[in-house]
C-alpha cells in the first residue's frame, strides 16, 4: 500500500469535491480547481474525508495511487489557504517594479525585463522581494521558477534572484599572491 495514497484527505467545511469519470472538481472559498481523475484509482467521499483507493495491484495502479492523492490534497489546500512563494532580488542597481500580473525588473542587462504571470497567479512586489501567490501549486511553482531563471544567483557574490529560503554556497574568489 502506498504510504501517501492510503492517508485520507480531510475536506474542510466550505469545500466541495465532485468526482466525474475524467476529472475531479474541487470548489472552495478561494476558487475552483480541476484535477485529472486517473484511470486505475477511485476517489470516494466518506463524510468529511476523501479516500483514494486503487483498483488492483498492477504497477501503474500503485504509481497512480499516491499521485492522485497528492494532486487532490494540493487542490484542497489551494482552494482553502492558497500557495505562496517568495523570491529575493540581490544586487547593486537591481530594481523591481509593478505588481498584479506584470512586473518590470532591472537586473543589470542593457534593457529592463518585463514578466507577465499566467492566469490565476498574482505577483506582489515589496522593495526587493517578489511574492508569487495563487491557488494552483504547480502554477505558482512554475511562475517562481521562470522568474528565478531570468537571473540566477551567481556563486561569488550571490547577485541575482533567489528563493527566500534558498541557501547559496559561495565560492572563494581569486587567490592572491
Amino acid at each position: 500500500m502506498s504510504r501517501i495514497g492510503k492517508l485520507p484527505i480531510d475536506v474542510p467545511a466550505g469545500v466541495t469535491i465532485t468526482v466525474d469519470s475524467d476529472v475531479v472538481t474541487v470548489k472552495g472559498p478561494k476558487g475552483q480547481l480541476t484535477v485529472p481523475h486517473l484511470s486505475d484509482v477511485t476517489v470516494a467521499l466518506e463524510g468529511t474525508q476523501a479516500i483514494v483507493t486503487r483498483k488492483d495491484d498492477e504497477f501503474i495502479a500503485k504509481a497512480q495511487h499516491g499521485l492522485q492523492r497528492a494532486l487532490l490534497n494540493n487542490a484542497v489546500i489551494g482552494v482553502t489557504k492558497g500557495y505562496e512563494k517568495k523570491l529575493e532580488v540581490n544586487g547593486v542597481g537591481y530594481r523591481v517594479n509593478g505588481g498584479g500580473q506584470k512586473i518590470e525588473m532591472l537586473l543589470g542587462f542593457s534593457h529592463p525585463v518585463n514578466y507577465e504571470a499566467q492566469a490565476g497567479v498574482s505577483l506582489a512586489v515589496d522593495k526587493m522581494t517578489i511574492t508569487v501567490s495563487g491557488i494552483d501549486k504547480q502554477a505558482v511553482g512554475q511562475t517562481a521558477a521562470e522568474i528565478r531563471s531570468i537571473k540566477k544567483p551567481e556563486p561569488y557574490k550571490g547577485k541575482g534572484i533567489k528563493y527566500a529560503d534558498e541557501v547559496l554556497r559561495h565560492k572563494a574568489g581569486k587567490a592572491g599572491k
